[in-house]
């Protein structure tokens, strides 16, 4: 029996303004990826890379077309848009998002960081902080966790990012040019602890990025231009 994606998008539209002014950013997306696999999203500023994203993390609301998390329909155009009645708690719970900057709460140390999303669901402080150091030792930061984010490098705040993304167990992670600032070595990193992390705990992972560097160790990549996304198999290079 073929395993179910983690997350299918079916003919996904986003389209801005109205008439004569309406720019449409997403015209035809179509993407499946699977539990537990790492696939790369490339494509030339302006394609929609960053509209589909929001799109799949429930930050903006596609114009038509179907979206499913985990087989669940979280998003049909043709049935009266979401599906889902709470989109924080969608996002909070079901999504993890790691950015090309950090964001760690400033005046958070690295645990508390990290554990603070499982607290805002409702899991028990103890837990919560019990699932950051597992997290936080699983990356290799596991000696860092007492420290504030300003005393942190630039990869050991990236890595606590990762933590902080699956420390609810999402089935999915957004990940948005995550190596950009990172040198070579940092950059396949951070790339091979991704692949550690979707592994381990089944996350489908999507990473859009211009990173040269990581792009040949995708085994898939979608390409998306003027909105349309290709679908092609990629070198999957060890990393």
């Amino acid at each position: 029996m073929t395993e179910q994606p983690a997350i299918l998008i079916e003919g996904l539209r986003k389209v801005y303004g109205h008439g004569d002014t309406a720019v449409e950013a997403l015209k035809d997306v179509h993407m499946s990826v699977a539990p537990g696999e790492v696939v790369g999203l490339i494509g030339p500023s302006g394609s929609g890379k960053s509209t589909l994203l929001k799109c799949l993390g429930a930050v903006i609301e596609p114009t038509a077309g179907r979206m499913v998390l985990s087989g669940q329909t979280i998003f049909d155009g043709a049935d009266g848009g979401w599906q889902i009645p709470d989109l924080r708690a969608l996002r909070r719970d079901r999504i993890g998002f790691i950015f090309q900057a950090p964001y760690l709460i400033p005046f958070l140390d690295v645990t508390d960081n990290v554990a603070l999303l499982p607290m805002l669901a409702g899991q028990p402080n103890a837990a919560s902080r019990t699932r950051a150091r597992e997290l936080l030792a699983a990356l290799d930061v596991a000696h860092r966790a007492a420290a504030q984010p300003s005393e942190l490098s630039g990869g050991e705040q990236q890595r606590v990012s990762i933590a902080r993304a699956l420390a609810n167990h999402p089935p999915v992670v957004l990940a948005d040019e995550p190596t950009a600032p990172l040198d070579s070595e940092r950059a396949l990193g951070v790339v091979r602890m991704l692949h550690r992390m979707a592994a381990q705990y089944r996350s489908a992972i999507i990473v859009v990025t211009h990173d040269e560097k990581i792009i040949p160790t995708f085994k898939r990549i979608y390409h998306i231009r003027d909105g349309r996304t290709v679908e092609e198999r990629g070198e999957g290079r060890p990393v």
